[in-house]
């Protein structure tokens, strides 16, 4: 079976009279047909950039591409005929409600059975309580939904998310994270997202893309993600002795990576049982004294931090915003 998408040494420079930019860099990878393919990294890590491409938005530098089956270069109306793609701050026109949004996409695609396929959308993303209001009145989780539907009225193959749940607060988010489940239950479709909340991309994506100034600099399951770090994390609170017990952590036996953070170390290891009392006692003959230990399982946070040396939600370059990139 073909894959649903394919880049090969995809990449996309922008530049102007004062700088270059490399927002995307040399980027292969592949997505599976159903698959759900989450995109993370800090602010100008070429998410935005790369899903743009990817939706005909941006014409690549260099690379090539083929999404549900069409050439990105050779045939751009034909990705588009296959895909929904849903921006981070959505389409919709204010004064509009959200039944002519729906109305009008159905028609610029040319469905048959408008009213039918406009039905089954409201019904999908329990949008009947604000069907006939204005898109301006709407709350966050109600017009990211109304987004929702708009983007996958035509019942396409591959669909994009940017940031889909941006700005939402947590009822919100988790609601939406609800309605993409059903989503891929109901079509099966293959779906890419971005986001900056790693528990979402845990939530949602059968596999995470890690970028990084433009390039991939790891994929696997959330799981496989987790595992580089070691089974267990030993988590010890230092104080302001952090930085200087890292010296210490990384001469024992079986610790893999050691992390500082707000007065703690994170230690990923091999073994916690073995670890602890060893740790204790390098630390005491260093006399670094110990505040509070606990142990727990590597989290999504710990990869990214590790990977990329900056936690998740990092601060945009004024040459490279994410708005861009």
């Amino acid at each position: 079976m073909l894959n649903s998408i394919e880049a090969q040494g995809l990449g996309k420079t922008f530049s102007s009279r004062s700088a270059t930019v490399e927002a995307v860099a040399d980027l292969s990878f592949e997505v599976a047909p159903g698959e759900a393919v989450g995109l993370i990294g800090p602010n100008g890590a070429g998410k935005t950039t790369t899903m743009r491409m990817l939706a005909t938005l941006e014409n690549p530098s260099a690379g090539r591409a083929r999404v549900a089956g069409h050439d990105l270069r050779r045939d751009p109306r034909g990705v588009r005929r296959s895909i929904g793609l849903v921006a981070q701050s959505g389409g919709t026109r204010p004064t509009a409600t959200a039944r002519d949004e729906l109305v009008l996409q159905a028609r610029l695609y040319r469905l048959p059975a408008v009213g039918q396929r406009v039905r089954a959308m409201v019904e999908a993303f329990a949008l009947e309580e604000v069907l006939d209001r204005p898109t301006h009145t709407l709350s966050g989780g109600q017009r990211r939904r109304l987004d929702l539907a708009i983007g996958l009225i035509h019942a396409p193959g591959v669909i994009f998310l940017d940031e889909p749940t941006a700005a939402l607060d947590p009822p919100s988010r988790l609601d939406l994270w609800e309605h993409l489940r059903a989503l891929r239950r109901r079509s099966g479709a293959t779906i890419v997202l971005s986001t900056h909340h790693l528990d979402e991309a845990e939530a949602l994506c059968d596999r995470i893309l890690v970028l990084d100034r433009g390039r991939l600099i790891a994929q696997d399951s959330p799981a496989g993600l987790k595992q580089q770090l070691g089974r267990d994390l030993v988590v010890v609170d230092l104080g302001p002795d952090a930085a200087r017990a890292r010296a210490v952590a990384l001469g024992l036996n079986g610790v893999r990576t050691v992390n500082v953070g707000e007065g703690e170390l994170r230690i990923g290891c091999e073994n916690t049982d073995a670890l602890v009392p060893e740790l204790v006692l390098a630390l005491g003959r260093a006399g670094i004294a110990v505040r509070g230990l606990r142990s727990e399982h590597p989290s999504l946070d710990d990869v990214f931090l590790e990977l990329t040396g900056r936690p998740p939600v990092g601060t945009a370059s004024v040459t490279q915003p994410e708005e861009m990139v």
